[in-house]
C-alpha cells in the first residue's frame, strides 16, 4: 500500500481593488517603466477596508471544496499559511474552520513568510502519511499591504493580497499525489528580509524592511539547490517536469529557475505580473489559475519552488 496526498480541488481568491502601477507612480518616486522592467510587475490586488486574511482565505477555501466535490465535514484538518494573521492569536485557521461550519478536527497556523504554502504542504502531507488525518485543507492568506511602508518604494510596489487553498486527500496511489517535500531554513539571514516590530519587540505590527539584492542573490542560488534536490529525490531529471508553479515575486527569478530547468517559458506558471508578491498566497493562486484554465491536466508531473523571509525556501514535486 502507497498512501499519497492527492490535490483533490483547488481554488483562489482576489480582493476587487487593483491598483496599477501608474497609481503607484503619482504618489512615489517610481514609474510603471521602472517597476515593470525589474520586476514584471504591472497591478496588484488590496484587500478592502476591514477586509481581513480570514476573509480571503475563506473564499479561497469554498472554491477549492467545491472544485473537489467534497463536503466541509470531510475535513479533518486546516492548515493556514500566513504572515499577516487577523490577530496575534488564536489562528486564523480556526477562524477559517468556523466560518467554514466544520465541526470537526483540527486547525492551525503556519508560518514561513513566502515559502508558508510549501511549508503548509509539508506538513499537511506528513500528517496524512502517519494516518494523523484522511482530508485536509491547506490555504496561504496573506493581507500584506497592512505590513507595507507605502513610502518605501523599494518594497510596497512589490506586494499585493490574495489567497489560494487547496484539498488533499489520503489516497491508496503510486500514479498521483505529492511525491515528496523539501524545507529548509537559514536563520543567519534573518535581517534580509523582516517586519521591524511585533507582540514582544515593539508591541505593534511594523513595516516589511528588506535588502532586495541580497535577498535576490540567495534565491537563485537556493531555489536552484533545492530543485535539484528534489528531482534527484525521485532519479528525474528537468526533462521530466511539465510545469513549474513557482512563487511568484520576481519575474527574472521565475525565469532564471525555468532556465536552469530548461523548460519553455510556456510551461512555466506567471501570475507576477497581474498579483504582484502575494507571499503565502503566491503558488496557490498560480495554481489554482493554471488548473482551472486547463494548462495543467491530471498526470502531469509539477514542481514547486518558494524562498521567503527567515530565509525559508522549499520545493514540492507533485505528480497531478
Amino acid at each position: 500500500m502507497t498512501i499519497r496526498s492527492v490535490i483533490l480541488g483547488c481554488g483562489g481568491y482576489l480582493p476587487e481593488r487593483v491598483v496599477g502601477n501608474q497609481e503607484l507612480a503619482e504618489r512615489l518616486d517610481t514609474s510603471d517603466d521602472w517597476i515593470s522592467q525589474r520586476t514584471g510587475i504591472r497591478q496588484r490586488h488590496i484587500a478592502a477596508d476591514g477586509q481581513l486574511t480570514s476573509d480571503l482565505a475563506v473564499i479561497a477555501a469554498q472554491r477549492a471544496i467545491e472544485h473537489a466535490g467534497i463536503g466541509v465535514d470531510e475535513i479533518d484538518l486546516v492548515v493556514v499559511a500566513t504572515a499577516t494573521p487577523d490577530n496575534t492569536f488564536p489562528a486564523t485557521a480556526t477562524r477559517v474552520q468556523a466560518r467554514l461550519g466544520m465541526k470537526r478536527g483540527a486547525a492551525f497556523d503556519v508560518q514561513a513568510v513566502c515559502s508558508g504554502f510549501i511549508y503548509g504542504l509539508s506538513v499537511a502531507d506528513n500528517f496524512i502519511k502517519a494516518g494523523q488525518a484522511k482530508t485536509v485543507l491547506v490555504i496561504g492568506a496573506e493581507t500584506f499591504s497592512r505590513i507595507l511602508d507605502w513610502e518605501d518604494r523599494q518594497t510596497c510596489v512589490l506586494f499585493g493580497d490574495g489567497a489560494g487553498a487547496v484539498v488533499l486527500r489520503a489516497e491508496d496511489t503510486q500514479s498521483q499525489g505529492i511525491l515528496s517535500t523539501h524545507i529548509h531554513s537559514d536563520g543567519t539571514l534573518y535581517d534580509l528580509l523582516y517586519v521591524d516590530g511585533g507582540p514582544s519587540s515593539t508591541g505593534t505590527a511594523g513595516h516589511l524592511r528588506m535588502e532586495g539584492k541580497e535577498v535576490f542573490r540567495h534565491a537563485v542560488h537556493r531555489l536552484s539547490e533545492v530543485v535539484v534536490e528534489a528531482l534527484a529525490a525521485h532519479q528525474l531529471t528537468p526533462r521530466d517536469i511539465d510545469w513549474l508553479v513557482p512563487h511568484q515575486a520576481n519575474l527574472r527569478i521565475i525565469e532564471g529557475v525555468g532556465r536552469k530547468l530548461a523548460l519553455p517559458a510556456e510551461r512555466v506558471v506567471v501570475t507576477v505580473d497581474r498579483h504582484a508578491n502575494t507571499s503565502a498566497a503566491s503558488i496557490p493562486l498560480a495554481l489554482a489559475e493554471a488548473v482551472h484554465d486547463g494548462r495543467i491536466k491530471r498526470g502531469e508531473m509539477i514542481l514547486l519552488e518558494a524562498l521567503g523571509g527567515g530565509l525559508t525556501w522549499g520545493a514540492a514535486l507533485i505528480r497531478w
